[in-house]
């Protein structure tokens, strides 16, 4: 376990005169709250995190793009099975359009499956993202979001329509001193970042000059884009930057201002294995050295406290030691707070614990031939070498055909540890942890000077302020909405709803009926939780107030089409000409024109065959019982006139006694009755429970029939049939009905998308002879992909495909993570000759 708050030590130096001095802080007011407040604020707002592992980033229309999802818990990064719905987007960023969307079932904290890119999609760079409901509650730059490139058969030599080309513009290069802040005669550093046209980092180099136009320094980038230089600024001067472009050009740039008074921080996160030291400069004046002279240095990773310690202010510089081995892995956040207990300084730091899974891809042979069977083992072990289960999805690809976008591009580990982490694009994140990268801890600790990281704002968490959750963790899909009158106006107070979900079945016709009641609330806000359905669903519902009062307008969120704000630059690492791609194109068009023959085929086949059977009469499928002992069915001749169905049905059943009329009306049927005083009947609407005042509030148009049952026949509902039972089954209820014609007034009739069908994908087994697979030619980019690779507590799992029709290179890329949140990456290759 990781420290919230204890006894913390820390040693205090005194830089001027190179003496070691330890402090002790074990009883501080405003380090107690600060623990407090956070803990509460990360235990009420605690996050989630998303990662989507995809077969390839270069896709033909007309081809699948195969998904698995991955939730996390985002404090913890343990495998997150609270949210159970994972929505995935394809995001066309020029015209701020989703051009697709899925709702994928989250099983276990998995969701595999696949999106069909249709013909009619424009070429050009997209967007996937992926969240779920409690995730809204979060900026959008949380979410998570992959670029991905889309080509058409006969599209012209650019990768994208001339719309969706980045626009030129200036090179945007921001100065950021580290901790924050510019102090007069304090020793300090100032990080950069240079990002050009189409969010591409840019090298640059330049000089800083002060109001005199002296030259103060000179800088250059050391790795995409960013660099830094250090500056002792003077009171009352202001410094500008000048960055030259290739042209011998300059542009200029303010630095941030600097202040007469304050505090420095400056992080050293390299020359120490076991310590992070943090140097605090101030000139402040310190009259006295009390509790109200001190500065407080917290250091928290993702919500949980590691570190708070106080400073006092008696030295004008100290540092602070912070041992690595008490953080948890990935990006920490230093505040430092000044003696209002202000924060006024900031800086981050990663730190790795190589907590990493590896994962390790062997194949049972060197090369292969044609069509012949690939075994794989796939191992995972930790940093030790010792063997840990984990679930892992596994991709096959011919390499040619599908060249890699970038060798540095995203992984699950990159995203889980740093990118989820941090607002704004991070180019080529795989890069920070290749170990075959010299330089790459020094390069992170640029990315994390030059970095954002909000995921909550300190003045919220010392108020005790914790924004409310909008979006709720959903258990199931959910139906979400409003009520008002015609004029948009608020209905008044609560409605009465009923939702009538028709699924269809395996032959697309509509099946299987839900009911759900329910109200809204005093505004008109309404919502029905953890729904499950599949596919494209029938939703009806209809609100009533007052006396059948039909004179209402229900919206439905899910019909909206919400705003796309496009948070991060969509960075495209493919810089190629159409040619480089021909083959992927021309295999790959050759081989969806196959599959679309055989389709075609197929249809053909089916329209020779007739089918001759009859009909079962199948029982409603909205009751469980047989046949009732009494049955009205509401037609024009009985219903016109009626208020409510008791007035329809009142004097046509013996043994049922109706008193009083209207929405005053009672039931009792043949005098049920207890100590207690008349037992009511059991009501049902459409084969679910409700109460009286539903019945009542149902029009007698909507009915179709009511079934009564009496004495031993109620007995099938148990004790709350005892007084009989009241079955009303409206026309809309009946598998029969056809929802989506239904115009009556106080009603939403739509089809939405429920769960979207998961797809096992087809890789042809050459074992088994078919005639039609052998004579087809097998040029198939994807060759396997396997969402669900499930390694044993010995680390190990077999996975078996088939080769193509290619001489060519299959480049195999697995990505995972273990139960606690260990994430990995594994990769191979295999030659077919």
């Amino acid at each position: 376990m990781f420290f919230a708050f204890s006894r913390v030590v820390f040693l205090l130096l005194l830089l001027s005169a190179g003496v070691l001095f330890a402090f002790v802080n074990n009883d501080d007011a405003f380090v107690r709250q600060l623990v407090e407040r956070l803990q509460a604020y990360s235990e009420q707002r605690p996050i989630e995190k998303v990662y989507l592992h995809t077969d390839r980033d270069i896709y033909l229309t007309g081809e699948t793009i195969w998904i698995k999802g991955y939730l996390f818990n985002g404090n913890s990064h343990v495998a997150d099975t609270v949210s159970r719905v994972l929505y995935v987007e394809l995001v066309d960023p020029a015209a701020r359009k989703i051009r697709q969307r899925l709702q994928l079932r989250v099983t276990d904290s998995y969701a595999p499956g696949q999106l069909s890119l249709p013909d009619s999609i424009s070429a050009g760079t997209y967007q996937l993202r992926a969240y779920t409901s409690y995730m809204r509650n979060e900026p959008d730059d949380y979410f998570y979001t992959k670029t991905l490139t889309i080509l058409q058969p006969d599209a012209s030599a650019s990768t994208g329509s001339p719309q969706q080309k980045p626009l030129p513009r200036q090179l945007d290069v921001q100065f950021l001193p580290e901790g924050g802040q510019l102090v007069a005669g304090l020793d300090g550093r100032v990080a950069f970042k240079a990002i050009g046209s189409g969010g591409r980092s840019v090298p640059v180099s330049g000089f800083v000059l002060n109001a005199k136009k002296d030259t103060i320094t000179g800088f250059f980038s050391l790795h995409a884009g960013m660099g830094y230089f250090a500056i002792k600024p003077e009171a009352g001067q202001t410094y500008t930057a000048f960055v030259q472009h290739a042209n011998g050009s300059l542009d200029a740039y303010p630095i941030p201002v600097v202040k007469p008074q304050g505090i420095v921080m400056q992080v050293d996160n390299l020359t120490s294995k076991e310590y992070i030291r943090v140097y605090l400069r101030h000139n402040k004046v310190v009259e006295t050295e009390s509790s109200a002279t001190a500065m407080t240095l917290v250091a928290q990773t993702r919500g949980i406290l590691v570190h708070a310690v106080t400073v006092p202010f008696g030295k004008t510089a100290s540092v602070v030691q912070l041992p690595k081995a008490e953080f948890p892995e990935g990006i920490a956040q230093l505040t430092l707070f000044d003696e209002a207990n202000k924060p006024v300084g900031e800086r981050l730091v990663f730190v790795n614990r190589n907590e990493q899974l590896t994962v390790g891809i062997t194949s049972d042979k060197t090369t292969y031939k044609n069509r012949e069977k690939v075994e794989l083992t796939v191992t995972t072990t930790d940093a030790a070498g010792k063997p840990v289960a984990a679930n892992l999805s596994l991709a096959a690809v011919d390499a040619r055909l599908s060249p890699e976008a970038d060798s540095n591009s995203a992984t699950i580990t990159s995203h889980l540890l740093l990118s989820s982490d941090l607002m704004g694009t991070i180019e080529q994140p795989g890069y920070y942890f290749d170990s075959r990268q010299a330089n790459r801890t020094q390069h992170l600790d640029l990315l994390m000077m030059t970095q954002g990281w909000r995921r909550f704002a300190w003045a919220d968490v010392l108020a005790g302020t914790i924004p409310a959750r909008k979006y709720p963790l959903e258990q199931g899909l959910s139906l979400t909405g409003r009520v008002v009158r015609p004029n948009g106006k608020d209905i008044g107070g609560k409605v009465k709803l009923t939702f009538i979900l028709a699924r269809r079945d395996s032959l697309g016709k509509e099946g299987q009926r839900d009911f759900l009641v329910g109200e809204s609330d005093e505004l008109g806000n309404y919502a029905a939780y953890d729904l499950d359905f599949s596919d494209t669903t029938t939703v009806l519902i209809q609100g009533t107030k007052g006396k059948a009062n039909r004179d209402l307008v229900i919206t439905l969120d899910q019909l909206l089409n919400p705003a796309i704000t496009v948070t991060r630059v969509p960075y495209n690492p493919f810089e190629f000409r159409r040619d480089e791609l021909a083959e992927f194109v021309k295999r790959t068009s050759e081989y969806l024109e196959i599959e679309r023959q055989i389709r075609r085929n197929g249809e053909v086949l089916l329209q020779s065959v007739t089918v001759k059977a009859k009909r079962v009469q199948e029982r409603d499928s909205r009751t469980i019982y047989g046949t009732p002992d009494a049955s009205v069915k509401f037609d024009q001749n009985n219903a016109a006139g009626r208020l409510t169905i008791l007035d329809v049905i009142q004097g046509r059943i013996a043994g049922v006694q109706i008193t009083g009329s209207g929405f005053s009306a009672r039931v009792q049927i043949r005098g049920a009755a207890n100590f207690s005083g008349p037992v009511e009947p059991l009501f049902l609407l459409d084969g679910m429970p409700v109460d009286l005042q539903t019945v009542l509030s149902i029009s007698v148009q909507d009915v179709e029939k009511v079934d009564v049952l009496k004495g031993a026949s109620a007995a099938i509902y148990g004790s709350r049939g005892s007084g009989g039972v009241i079955s009303v089954l409206t026309k809309r209820g009946s598998p029969e009905y056809d929802l989506s014609k239904d115009a009556a007034p106080g009603t939403l009739v739509a089809k939405l998308p429920g769960y979207a069908a998961v797809r096992q994908f087809y890789a042809p087994r050459y074992a088994v002879k078919n005639e039609q697979s052998d004579r087809r030619p097998d040029y198939r980019t994807t060759l396997f992909w396997e969402p669900l690779v499930q390694t044993g507590a010995d680390g190990k799992a077999t996975v078996s495909f088939y080769t193509s029709d290619s001489k060519t290179n299959l480049r195999i890329r697995a990505e995972g993570a273990t139960a606690s949140g260990r994430p990995g990456v594994g990769t191979g290759t295999v030659r077919v000759e």
